[in-house]
């Protein structure tokens, strides 16, 4: 009747550059939890593992200041992040033992654009993620 029901739509927030994006996300401070996407920006390309991996060090959005890490693109992955790219973190492990520097274990999962599309996330730019990578299945 007078929209009250109504979904309100969000419009997306568009920043000026990934250093920005990346800046607004360490402000809101994602939680590392496992399966956790985390915005991160490359800071430097690093070497070639012996999988076929390719190595990153990153700036992690887990508030302020950034935790700084290595991270990784998987084998087959279809492309590759550069230096300055704002990129998501995807969480499989978290090992407590391992110095904070070390201790979330996961690879890049996609290329992020600086557009915040409110509660639906930051908008994917490029999947990093190989497609021969089976998602898991849950039941119950």
């Amino acid at each position: 009747m007078f929209g009250w029901f109504g979904k309100k739509e969000e419009l997306p927030v568009v920043f000026p550059d990934n250093e920005s994006a990346f800046e607004h996300a360490c402000r809101i401070g994602y939680t590392p939890l496992i399966k956790a996407k985390i915005p991160a920006l490359v800071m430097e390309e690093g070497r070639l593992g012996i999988d076929g991996e390719k190595w990153y060090r990153l700036h992690l959005a887990t508030g302020e200041p950034a935790l700084d890490m290595w991270g990784c693109t998987l084998a087959d992955a279809p492309a590759r992040p550069a230096v300055g790219d704002l990129v998501a973190f995807c969480i499989v492990r978290i090992a407590s033992e391992l110095p904070e520097s070390a201790s979330l274990i996961g690879f890049i999962s996609a290329g992020l654009e600086p557009v915040l599309n409110g509660k639906k996330g930051w908008r994917i730019a490029i999947n990093y993620t190989p497609p021969n990578l089976k998602p898991e299945l849950h039941l119950g």
